[in-house]
This record gives C-alpha cells, sequence and structure tokens, in this order.
C-alpha cells in the first residue's frame, strides 16, 4: 500500500486539470461518507427511541443532564 507521501508525490505529476478533478471527486466522497456516517447515526438513535432507550427531553432538561 502506498503511504501518504507517495500518493502526494504522484498527485504532483497531475497535471492542473487532473488535480482539480481528483479534487472534486475527492470532495464529492467525503460529502457521501459523512451522508452516510449521519444516515447511520440517525438510524440508531430512532432505534434506542423506540426501543426506549432515549427519551424526548427540553432544551433545559438537556442542559441540566450535560450539568451533571
Amino acid at each position: 500500500m502506498a503511504t501518504f507521501n507517495d500518493v502526494l508525490e504522484s498527485v504532483e505529476e497531475l497535471s492542473f486539470e487532473e488535480k482539480e478533478f481528483l479534487i472534486d471527486i475527492l470532495q464529492k466522497r467525503q460529502i457521501e461518507q459523512r451522508r452516510e456516517q449521519l444516515y447511520n447515526e440517525v438510524t440508531v438513535a430512532i432505534e434506542e427511541y423506540n426501543s426506549g432507550k432515549l427519551k424526548s427531553m427540553t432544551v433545559d432538561e438537556i442542559m441540566k443532564e450535560i450539568d451533571n
């Protein structure tokens, strides 16, 4: 497997347009990865709420919980 430095050196050999294309691809992949992560977190939260592990709370209740 290539090291991070190897990848950087390989990127340096790309043309300006190829670098822009690579940046675009990486940004879109990061957005998709974050979207999947959020989906998974929300799915777990919904499952916990539906199973009774979580309860509805007001902002004041949440703040008191955090302070304790």
